[in-house]
């Protein structure tokens, strides 16, 4: 059993939650992170880490993957401590009302307040049926690097953007490049499509891949479809299937939940149970708008109102980062 305590919890390591880590060092709290997923990044790197987003003040365009590494620095400064694919299970309070969040790994955090900041709650990956006890011997459902699988034959499964992209990202460096779909339509948007088509990569649709093949790791697929099952090569299988989300364990918190996927909060962006915060797109209250940009803003109030919390003798206005030099960790 690890016991981590710090004075914040930050649940989710989104683009929200990384923000939300970066502010709580600025306001002098110490963090840790939980998130049920490998990689920092949540739907971002999960989803779509090629994709350009413009929505993000300051930049015309930035791609996902870049936005997150660019998060992950600025909130390095603070040194938080991060606890990847775990999931934040039970929380309780202790005789002198610290909370105390175990996880299904077993790391237990003590801390003062918490920030959650999913998305929209817990996200599993949708798994691929012929590929139960590849994972991590050649199957994959994340591409955290591309050079990763340089010089590889790669096989992509589905039909979603991030299929589409992790497709396009890859057919540069890898050997070769082949995307299974299940149906003749894409789920992808028209202009990854148009570049997919227009790609060396071999699109087999109406097709699913019903087995895989190796000595200890990947080397072959079959792939199955109307006109047959035919073999091809591949050292890398990229499951992109999509994600089930659920709230998950955070359910047995006392959180009054609403649209059975999303968490009510107030203007100071808390929650009902005292000392849990949220942000992101996981809030809900009236006139909410789903952005990233949105979600900053809200992770600073969350840490504001947090820090206040934690130590009364703190302004909830800190004052602008330009007025000040942070303490570097």
């Amino acid at each position: 059993m690890t016991v981590v305590e710090r004075d914040l919890l930050v649940v989710g390591a989104g683009p929200v939650g990384l923000y939300a880590t970066y502010y709580a060092g600025f306001r002098g709290l110490s963090t840790v992170v939980v998130d049920s997923l490998p990689e920092i990044g949540g739907q971002v790197t999960a989803m779509y880490p090629e994709k350009p987003i413009y929505d993000v003040a300051g930049f015309p365009a930035i791609k996902g993957r870049d936005l997150v590494a660019g998060l992950a620095e600025q909130a390095a400064r603070f040194a938080p401590t991060f606890a990847l694919g775990q999931r934040a299970q039970d929380l309780e309070r202790d005789a002198g009302g610290t909370i105390i969040v175990t996880t299904d790994a077993g790391t237990v955090v003590r801390c003062r307040a918490v920030v959650i900041s999913g998305g929209i709650g817990t996200f599993t990956p949708r798994p691929l049926p012929a590929g139960e006890g590849w994972l991590g011997r050649g199957l994959h459902h994340f591409v955290p690097d591309p050079r990763d699988h340089a010089g590889r034959d790669v096989v992509v499964v589905g039909g979603g953007d991030s299929a589409c992209d992790w497709a396009l990202a890859l057919e540069p460096i890898a050997r070769s490049v082949t995307l299974v779909h299940r149906r003749a339509a894409f789920r992808a948007h028209e202009h990854s499509l148009a570049q997919l088509h227009a790609s060396a990569v071999e699109v087999i649709t109406e097709a699913e891949v019903t087995a895989l093949h190796g000595d200890g790791t990947v080397e072959q697929v079959e792939i199955t479809g109307p006109g047959g099952t035919v073999t091809r090569p591949a050292q890398a299988v990229i499951a992109a299937l999509g994600f089930t989300a659920n709230l998950g364990p955070i359910r047995r918190w006392g959180l009054e939940v609403v649209g059975n996927r999303y968490l009510a909060v107030d203007t100071a962006m808390a929650t009902n149970v005292p000392g849990v915060f949220a942000a992101g797109d996981i809030t809900d209250y009236p006139g909410k708008v789903r952005l990233i940009s949105v979600g900053f803003g809200e992770a600073a109030t969350a840490v504001n109102n947090a820090a206040v919390l934690i130590n009364p003798e703190e302004k909830l206005f800190p004052g602008h980062s330009t007025d000040a030099v942070p303490a570097t960790a």
